[in-house]
Parts: structure tokens; C-alpha cells; sequence
């Protein structure tokens, strides 16, 4: 088991990668710590980077979750190794060794660990998010609703407790996460998808 057991380290530390901040630095862009929302995530990305630096951090952050969990069944890792791998990389994302601990929002990294682990659910969960935000436009929210639906979903499909658990854990932080977007959608102030200008 001491191989697989690394699969948890490697994932945390593969999560601190963050995207964003790396992608945003090569092509030339501010730090996205320092623009808009001040979240190195996507969606902040497309606020001031346009849409292809958006989609490369958007690929990069959701290949965070994805590639442990691929390794994991490479592995035959076990549903309870699986979940501590997945929710590692989540962490890693949330909390970055490598950028003092100021991370993203978790959305696209805990996608990635839902199509990693069974891409099923991966696939339920972003067709619920593109639902919301096709018919909403406010990213933040579709966010939230295929979050909070998330766990039944995996429930569904694989009714493994370990790994519900960490779908549990991983909808919560990522609640917490987004607790300014949830106190603006409340005031009705939450910022809607617009279109943007590809740079």
C-alpha cells in the first residue's frame, strides 16, 4: 500500500498548482489575486484575460482533480483511498503550499475528481452547471446548485460512504468558498456571465 499512499501528497501538491497564477505569468497577464474578484480561477481569468486564457485555466484546474483520481484506478486504489486522494487535490487547489496558501474556489478541480473518479457523475454534475448558467448566466450560482447536488448524484451512482463523505466535505468548503458570492446573490448584487473579449 506505501505506492498508493502517496497518491495523497502527490495529489495536494499537484492541486497547489495553481492555474491561474502560472498560466496568467506565461502569457503575460496580471495576477489574478490582484484583478476583479481576486480569485485565481477562471472566471476571474475571463474578466481580464478573455476567454482562451479563461478555458486554459478552466482545462488546468479541472486536470488537477482529474489526473490523481485516473492514477488511483490505475492503481486499484480502494473507494477510500480514492476519496483521500480526491479531496487532497481539492484541498491543494483551495490552499496552495506553493502560493501561500491563496487559492481558487474549487469548482473546475472538484469536476475533475468527479469525472476522474466516474465520469457519470462528472458529466451529471457539469450538465447541472451549464443548466443553471445557460439559463441564469450567473456562474457562481450554477456553481452552487450542482454542488449541493453533487452528493446524491455520487450517491447514485456508487453508493461507496467514503466517497459520498468526501463529496460532502467538498460541497461544503466549496460553500464556504463562495460565501461573498452567496451573500451577493442574496442582495441581488452577484455579477452575471457576460460576453468577453478573447485577448
Amino acid at each position: 500500500m506505501m505506492p498508493e499512499l502517496l497518491l495523497i501528497p502527490a495529489a495536494y501538491l499537484l492541486g497547489s498548482l495553481s492555474s491561474a497564477v502560472i498560466l496568467c505569468r506565461l502569457m503575460g497577464l496580471p495576477d489574478p489575486r490582484t484583478q476583479g474578484s481576486h480569485n485565481p480561477g477562471a472566471t476571474n481569468v475571463l474578466r481580464f484575460g478573455g476567454k482562451k486564457a479563461a478555458a486554459l485555466t478552466l482545462l488546468g484546474d479541472s486536470l488537477k482533480g482529474l489526473v490523481p483520481m485516473l492514477i488511483g484506478h490505475g492503481l486499484q486504489a480502494p473507494p477510500s483511498l480514492l476519496a483521500a486522494t480526491g479531496f487532497a487535490a481539492f484541498l491543494g487547489h483551495l490552499y496552495p503550499i506553493f502560493f501561500g496558501f491563496r487559492g481558487g474556489k474549487g469548482v473546475a478541480t472538484a469536476l475533475g475528481v468527479q469525472l476522474g473518479l466516474y465520469w457519470p457523475v462528472g458529466l451529471s454534475v457539469a450538465a447541472i452547471w451549464l443548466f443553471v448558467a445557460k439559463g441564469l448566466r450567473i456562474s457562481s450560482l450554477a456553481a452552487l446548485v450542482s454542488m449541493a447536488l453533487a452528493p446524491g448524484i455520487l450517491w447514485f451512482f456508487w453508493d461507496a460512504p467514503s466517497l459520498v463523505l468526501m463529496q460532502v466535505l467538498m460541497s461544503l468548503l466549496l460553500f464556504w468558498r463562495h460565501r461573498e458570492n452567496i451573500r451577493n446573490l442574496l442582495a441581488g448584487k452577484e455579477d452575471r456571465i457576460a460576453d468577453h473579449q478573447e485577448s
